[in-house]
């Protein structure tokens, strides 16, 4: 059972992905760990726990990586009511099947 510092696996292996993904994306723009941290306004010690998915690390020094590398937007999409499928769907069901006018 997760504890309150210790977040569902889900989540752990979500956040393993996102920085092994921030990790290549800066491999593949040929940017030093140093450049990377400095551009963040973190230290190099903190990028490499975001490169390790590390779930201590705050969701803004993650922002502020992404921000670095140029992928910020992704970030603010991510809870897009436009992408909400489930959400759609229940807004949708909750829908009235008729509408009538109001009795003056």
């Amino acid at each position: 059972m997760p504890t309150p510092t210790t977040p569902p696996s889900a989540v752990r292996r979500t956040l393993r992905k996102l920085g092994q993904d921030i990790q290549d994306a800066r491999k593949r723009r040929a940017l030093t760990m140093e450049i990377v941290a400095d551009r963040a306004f973190t230290s190099r010690k903190t990028l490499a726990r975001v490169e390790g998915g590390d779930h201590g690390v705050s969701v803004g020094i993650y922002a502020s990586v992404l921000n670095a590398l140029g992928m910020l937007d992704a970030l603010g999409d991510v809870a897009d009511p436009s992408q909400d499928e489930l959400g759609m769907a229940l807004a949708s069901a909750s829908l009235p099947k008729r509408v009538r006018p109001r009795s003056k």
